[in-house]
């Protein structure tokens, strides 16, 4: 036999754990990295703390199972994650008119919108018509208050939040995979010293039952208003596309891999609408933490990666169980704490919508104003910032490309 036909012979084989733990670990990172973002924006638009806890296992549980099917079927790396940037949308607009069952009946339409991009191709189209640097710069405006938190907190709380920014910024030097979710661990060591220290009440002086730590799903009633329609919904599907679904596309075709588009929208809107009377404000496909599971890093032969994609779904469900107790560190937090950490997690998607927004000097402007206009957080008829940002850049770069003409 000659030495070219043995070489096949003589390559040692993949091992599945190799992909096994690259999903585990992409898991891991995916969920320490932006629970508390998740958790905040519920709140923010009148969850209480069980139905916050209860979105986060809805969220959890639908994106494991999405990730799972999707990578089995197909035999990809595709994995799903929550709506961060949408998250931080909610955390930015705050309570709306209609309370908590307005904002699950806006859940409902952004699912139904998200299976209406899988069955009409034109709406997806649509969404690509908007021009890139006013949708990033509406997502940075909405990010800005929230990546203040951090430096805020220093002014309210120091002592507790000075560890956890300088964990964060060591490990941004030497792991920054791991920096937010060490971070994290940071904010643990804070908040357990400080249940030592008060005993087993919450920040705000009360006691939290132990049934809370116990996984549950609490439904809620949707209802539907217009402004929940137009000011919260629709910011919270672009958001979602522009910000989620088509990176994660793009990050998946950058390592080999073409996402049957259809069956994604179909997996992750089933999977939304499923989610959302839970508490769930939707899921996508994954666009940062994607690379982890997709790369050579996770499985040198790209037929295997899928391996790592089923074992971040299956990841995601066993960290939906711990969902309660997460929820409830984030109780048991002393002040300003959690939304450190949730600034800091932010920081990375901040200055990349930013740098978005900026580099086309052509249409520097109206991403200027669409930006200003997100951060003021101005809302008008119960509609809030983020739609009156979107409407006001389109309508400042439609006036100077026609004064252009």
């Amino acid at each position: 036999m000659s030495e070219t036909a043995s070489l096949p012979e003589s390559r040692p084989r993949s091992s599945s754990s190799r992909p096994i733990v690259a999903g585990i670990v992409t898991a891991l990172v995916g969920f320490t990295s932006s629970f508390a973002v998740v958790l905040t924006g519920l709140t923010a638009v009148g969850a209480t703390h069980a139905q916050a806890a209860s979105g986060l296992l809805a969220l959890s549980l639908t994106m494991g199972i999405a990730g799972i099917v999707l990578a089995w079927r197909y035999r990809m790396p595709i994995t799903s994650a929550w709506s961060t940037p949408g998250a931080a949308l909610l955390a930015a607009s705050g309570a709306i008119e209609g309370g908590w069952p307005a904002a699950v009946g806006a859940f409902l339409i952004v699912a139904g919108l998200i299976l209406l991009t899988a069955l009409v191709p034109q709406l997806g189209s649509l969404i690509a018509a908007i021009p890139p640097s006013i949708a990033q710069a509406m997502l940075a405006g909405v990010l800005l208050p929230l990546c203040l938190a951090p430096i805020t907190g220093l002014g309210k709380n120091p002592w507790a939040v000075i560890p956890v920014i300088l964990t964060w910024l060591v490990f941004t030097r030497l792991a920054p995979r791991w920096a937010v979710p060490l971070a994290f661990l940071a904010a643990t060591v804070v908040i357990v010293i400080g249940i030592v220290t008060r005993g087993s009440s919450t920040g705000s002086g009360a006691v939290l039952d132990a049934a809370a730590l116990l996984p549950h799903l609490e439904f809620t009633m949707p209802t539907f208003t217009v402004g929940a329609l137009v000011g919260f919904a629709l910011p919270l599907f672009i958001v979602t596309m522009a910000s989620q679904n088509v990176p994660g596309v793009a990050v998946m075709r950058s390592f080999g891999y073409e996402v049957p588009w259809r069956p994604a929208m179909l997996a992750t809107g089933i999977g939304s609408a499923l989610g959302a009377a839970a508490g769930g404000h939707a899921i996508n496909l994954a666009a940062i933490s994607a690379a982890l599971a997709a790369s050579p890093d996770a499985e040198p032969d790209p037929k295997r990666r899928w391996i790592a994609g089923v074992s971040t779904g299956a990841s995601y469900l066993v960290l939906g169980g711990c969902s309660a107790a997460f929820a409830a560190l984030v109780v048991l937090a002393p002040v300003a704490v959690i939304p450190a950490v949730a600034g800091l997690a932010l920081f990375g998607a901040f200055g990349s919508a930013v740098q978005q927004a900026i580099d086309d000097p052509g249409e520097r402007t109206p991403a200027v104003v669409t930006f200003l206009v997100a951060a003021s957080g101005m809302a008008f008829w119960g509609v809030s910032a983020a739609f009156w940002a979107l409407l006001a850049g389109l309508l400042v770069r439609a006036v100077l490309h026609l004064a252009r003409r």
